[in-house]
């Protein structure tokens, strides 16, 4: 099971309010369906992609769905989290916490990219990222983050952010990425373990002010009314990666988002993918086939692009990124072995 363990309903009333959390609302599938918002050319939309029908994941989602006679409360196990990240068991502080998860974890929009829904059940997250040691993107990593920081006893709320960086003057994106805000010990945090062009390696106060150095990197968020927007300084001067409310968001409002992002033709995490790594030195690494396949290295004063073939995905993977398991099929499209779907 990973990181959570099943208990029944009427055992988990008597475990205390830090120990146990409810699973949060089932996901619903009558209330996922949502129109189509384009990010990506309609030509590179279909090009040598197989579209993923909303049909045949609302029935998969649907037959998987558990009755309400057998919902169970699912309990958090801080220790496998923690293992995962590379601390021992203990109470780590936010940073701590925060810097280990993004050094360790990579992020990933692999299962979109082969035909696979992306579920947000709590149970199915540490299966997949703590049990089978696979990644996620910014749903999955932040939602994960959010329940490790609610074990250890913080509030955090969800927020979904419009994503700037690379986008076209005039065509507002859908607000597509999660980001958490974290009372800590009596302070609000700004934290992210998931915007895969490069993440905070640790949080920053919530909110409007300084600038923040972290490895090499500087940030700063500002006001532009009525949002706030996350920057990261350039040697030109200051570059938007997303803009924010800062007022939170209901879990449905993550779902819904997540469904498109997961399986409409037009996201741009369906007909293409990205993984990368976020190193503690400040060096990024990051493999995509956002126009060019390439392997991408960076640092807060350098940048590398390298041109890959496909048939090395598989090892580049492994080797590069910690994630097994990957192969090429007859046609050399990218598959994931059967043995690690469960």
């Amino acid at each position: 099971m990973g990181g959570f363990a099943e208990r029944p309903a009427e055992l988990a009333a008597e475990v205390g309010p830090r120990e146990t959390r409810g699973r949060g609302e089932l996901l619903d599938a009558e209330r996922l369906g949502v129109a189509g918002i384009g990010e990506v050319p309609r030509t590179q939309q279909m090009a040598g992609r197989r579209g993923v029908g909303h049909g045949a994941v609302l029935r998969r989602l649907r037959a998987r769905a558990p009755s309400a006679a057998s919902r169970v409360v699912v309990v958090f196990e801080l220790g496998s989290y923690l293992a995962r990240i590379g601390l021992p068991d203990g109470d780590p502080g936010l940073v701590e916490l925060h810097r280990a998860h993004v050094t360790s974890i990579p992020f990933e929009s692999l299962d979109p990219y082969l035909g696979t829904a992306v579920s947000l059940e709590e149970a199915d997250l540490a299966a997949k990222i703590l049990g089978r040691r696979r990644g996620g993107y910014c749903f999955e990593q932040n939602l994960l983050l959010k329940s490790a920081l609610e074990a250890l006893g913080a509030e955090v709320e969800l927020h979904l952010a419009r994503v700037l960086l690379g986008a076209e003057p005039g065509s507002p994106r859908a607000r597509s990425h999660l980001l958490l805000a974290v009372r800590w010990e009596g302070e609000r945090w700004h934290a992210d373990a998931g915007f895969g062009g490069g993440t905070l390696l640790q949080p920053l106060p919530w909110g409007p002010g300084e600038e923040h150095e972290q490895s090499g990197w500087r940030y700063r968020v500002i006001e532009r009314d009525p949002e706030w927007v996350l920057q990261q300084g350039t040697e030109d001067g200051w570059s938007d990666l997303y803009a924010f409310l800062p007022h939170p968001v209901p879990k449905v409002d993550v779902e819904t988002i997540n469904w498109w992002t997961s399986t409409h033709p037009a996201s741009r995490f369906v007909c293409c993918f990205l993984v990368s790594r976020q190193l503690d030195d400040g060096r990024r690494l990051a493999l995509s086939d956002f126009g060019e396949l390439a392997l991408l290295r960076t640092g807060p004063h350098e940048q590398h692009r390298e041109a890959v073939s496909r048939d090395q995905l598989p090892m580049l993977l492994a080797e590069r990124f910690g994630l097994s398991g990957f192969g090429l099929d007859r046609d050399g499209r990218l598959v994931l072995e059967e043995a690690e779907r469960r």
